[in-house]
């Protein structure tokens, strides 16, 4: 019985250097495709503005608004997965393809299919440690404290030493998780949509870019990382504009960072 030979691996994708002036030319990119598809843009910006006030009306019901703020510093998080839609808004747009919310959103229900839902896994379960070394922290550290409500919340971490130990401690763990879940899906989601890959490739390529560019990655993150904050700040409602100019820009951010895949790649 002879073997038949096996289909040669593909070759990693290849990683760009990128500057600073980069990351303005990716904004100004993500602003004209939101302008260009503004339905689309409002729209997933609204699912995700809508997920967040709901968020914080149950955390009210609940009696726990104190957990808003670690909750909305994480939730930035989800953005690369949440943006899946808009960069196949962007790369349709790129390619001169009429948009159709059936093929958008089909495009979207079929990744639960392919190697992005394993990165959805991987961008869930960072983020459910997240939240749980949160919970953690309280109990070590402010556990002897009582608050009911954000405001108490917010004056016993800046008026009590518990306080400022749970938010220096508190920081330094989720900058931590922030840059591992940042490092492992700025490029990774995008490339994934874009080409048949598995999701091992996708991660070590996205950590690749990270690597090979620190500073306009780690200015990138940052700048994301505020405008989602002021979104948030409007209670929620700014996101709808904040998301969808991010997503695109994310998009371009990725072509500018990997190399289009040549003819021996998926």
């Amino acid at each position: 019985m002879s073997d038949a030979a096996a289909p040669p691996l593909p070759p990693m994708p290849t990683v760009r250097t990128i500057s600073y002036h980069d990351l303005r030319d990716v904004l100004r990119l993500g602003w004209a495709d939101f302008r260009r598809a503004p339905a689309f843009g409002l729209f997933f910006g609204g699912v995700f503005a809508v997920g967040g006030m709901i968020l914080w009306l149950l955390l009210s019901r609940w009696n726990m608004p104190w957990l808003m703020l670690p909750l909305g510093l994480g939730f930035p998080l989800l953005g690369p997965f949440v943006a899946a839609g808009l960069y196949q808004v962007s790369r349709q747009l790129a390619r001169g393809e009429k948009l159709r919310w059936g093929h958008i959103l089909g495009v979207m229900v079929a990744q639960r299919k392919r190697e992005l839902g394993w990165m959805a896994f991987v961008t869930l379960f960072i983020f459910w440690i997240w939240v749980y070394q949160v919970r953690l922290l309280l109990a070590i550290i402010m556990g002897r404290l009582s608050f009911s409500s954000l405001p108490q919340f917010m004056d016993l971490v800046f008026s009590t030493t518990e306080g400022w130990t749970f938010l220096v401690v508190g920081t330094c763990v989720g900058a931590l998780l922030s840059l591992v879940l940042f490092a492992s899906t700025v490029a990774s989601v995008p490339l994934l949509l874009d080409r048949d890959r598995d999701f091992i490739t996708a991660l070590i390529t996205s950590w690749q870019v990270v690597l090979r560019n620190p500073g306009p990655m780690l200015a990138w993150g940052v700048l994301v990382t505020a405008l989602v904050m002021i979104g948030i700040g409007t209670f929620f409602v700014g996101l709808i504009v904040v998301l969808p100019v991010l997503g695109h820009a994310t998009w371009h951010l990725y072509r500018r960072t990997v190399v289009p895949a040549g003819p021996n790649e998926r």
